[in-house]
């Protein structure tokens, strides 16, 4: 009789070991590599951060938003590292020099080919039940936002262009083309 393969955990000691310049998350003890971002999807990355920095700014906001890469510590074990492309942080208290502690209240994630089953179903999930608040998947691909509003367990989907009303901030709307 065969004896079950027993799959490798690794931990967030792993992903610091990793070699200059090579990224990947940590997901439930297993390593998922990055490949680098394209220009299409920093572009977005930068055009979001600016908007929503901008809007806490200017209306006294108490919330951080930080652009990858920042470390995200979804739990209190050390099997979960994750970079968002930009975390939205409302108490002070998580953030920390090595990044953050606890889940991020808004998390918005740019999908690229390679990362996209990650996006919607490994980081949903995990996202979920780590206590973000709200978790936006941007999709330059198909020109659509998918909205994921957990504390009303909401499923909104936005085209590129259109008004996208933000969850943990009444009254403030993003567009992203």
């Amino acid at each position: 009789m065969d004896a079950l393969r027993q799959e490798e955990i690794y931990t967030i000691d792993d992903i610091y070991a990793l070699p200059d310049g090579e990224r990947a998350e940590l997901i439930d003890g297993k390593i998922y590599y990055m490949a680098p971002p394209n220009t299409k999807h920093q572009m977005i990355v930068s055009e979001l951060h600016y908007q929503i920095k901008d809007y806490i700014k200017h209306n006294n906001g108490k919330c951080t938003v930080i652009p990858a890469p920042f470390a995200v510590f979804l739990n209190e074990n050390n099997k979960n590292y994750v970079e968002p492309d930009i975390s939205v942080i409302c108490d002070k208290n998580k953030i920390t020099d090595k990044g953050c502690n606890g889940a991020p209240d808004w998390i918005i994630e740019i999908v690229s080919p390679s990362s996209k089953s990650i996006d919607y179903l490994t980081k949903l999930f995990k996202y979920r039940t780590a206590g973000v608040r709200e978790y936006w998947i941007v999709d330059p691909i198909k020109q659509r936002v998918t909205v994921y509003f957990f504390e009303k367990e909401l499923v909104e989907e936005y085209s590129f262009g259109t008004d996208i009303p933000v969850g943990i901030y009444d009254g403030f709307t993003l567009k992203v083309e």
